[in-house]
């Protein structure tokens, strides 16, 4: 099948480097991702965080709007919850001036943060989440598609109104989100990065089978986000996997915090249990030289019945990042030549 590849970026903070730094790199690979022929460069939102910088996905999208003219921008995704539906509509209404046709609207109902933060973000956010569907809808209304005429709101308008709106899509990391994108005939996002693909066949083909055709779109069109990380040699991409295997070591446990140096990564004491619990995420891990995990990707594609694949590559080396996503556009576009 022909893959269709595009970036999903956390702006991992590394250490020994600041989030400000984490943010520009994001900033230098967009620019570098609108000429390698992705897709979609998607944003991720998260709060509270010592190992990711990106807490203002549409921020950082009016930034690589303006300064790209190819590439599809997007969130992956807005929390809704924390928000107005009504604001988030105005955001990207401002994003679609910015960059007509070319903006993408992830929305997600998970906090994104602990308890603590989602609370400071939205005192309400418990019931908010509860209202996560009415709020997308509500959404879909203010990007153009209108309101109830008894809606309490339907008078109000979200400016800037222009010819185009972003594209909406719905985003999670179980079947709750499927069934919710199916319902509303709206595109779907795994994310496979987050839950080691734990239940992401079975949500991605409840979102096919319930699918609902709608003005939006006439068939279901679902993608998986993923972890991968390629070099130039298959023994360089799994050297530089090292500091990837550290963090999650830490995330399993809870704990956040910068992604550390392959150096770091080498000088840890790995206990036997660790050992073996990383030998087992190595077993189904997305990395080697760029030909290995075009294949690998486009085997995650066909078992999802997904159309794209959005690849997630945090590195401690910024030029490292940026060559594994060059490497990986290289490869996949000789694959599609020679298809």
């Amino acid at each position: 099948m022909t893959l269709a590849l595009s970036i999903l970026d956390q702006s991992t903070v590394a250490s020994g480097r600041t989030p400000g730094e984490a943010i520009r790199e994001t900033l230098a690979l967009a620019k570098l991702a609108d000429g390698w022929g992705y897709r979609r460069y998607w944003l991720a939102e998260h709060h509270n965080s010592a190992s990711h910088a990106g807490t203002a996905p549409e921020i950082l999208m009016a930034a690589i709007a303006a300064t790209t003219s190819r590439i599809r921008v997007g969130s992956a995704g807005v929390m809704l919850p924390h928000y107005s539906a009504l604001k988030v509509a105005e955001q990207f209404r401002v994003i679609e001036a910015i960059a007509p046709g070319r903006v993408d609207l992830g929305v997600g109902r998970a906090p994104g943060s602990d308890g603590r933060t989602a609370f400071a973000l939205n005192p309400n956010a418990n019931e908010a989440a509860g209202r996560f569907p009415q709020q997308v809808v509500e959404l879909l209304g203010w990007l153009g598609e209108g309101l109830p005429v008894n809606h309490p709101f339907a008078r109000v308008t979200a400016q800037p109104e222009g010819p185009t709106r972003p594209e909406v899509w719905v985003l999670g990391s179980s079947d709750y989100g499927a069934h919710l994108a199916a319902y509303l005939g709206l595109p779907y996002c795994f994310a496979h990065f987050i839950t080691d693909g734990r239940g992401s066949e079975e949500a991605m083909a409840a979102y096919r089978e319930g699918f609902r055709a709608s003005s939006r779109l006439a068939a279901p069109h679902g993608a998986v986000a993923v972890f991968a990380l390629t070099a130039a040699t298959e023994a360089e991409a799994w050297r530089l996997y090292r500091s990837r295997e550290l963090w999650r070591l830490s995330r399993d446990r809870g704990v956040f915090p910068p992604l550390p140096s392959v150096a770091e990564a080498e000088a840890y004491a790995y206990s036997e249990e660790e050992r073996a619990r990383l030998d087992r995420q190595k077993a189904r891990a997305i990395v080697g030289a760029p030909e290995q995990v075009v294949a690998k990707l486009a085997a995650v594609a066909a078992a999802h019945g997904a159309a794209e694949v959005a690849v997630l590559t945090p590195c401690h080396d910024p030029a490292a990042r940026q060559a594994s996503y060059r490497l990986l556009a290289e490869a996949n576009a000789a694959v599609r030549a020679a298809a």
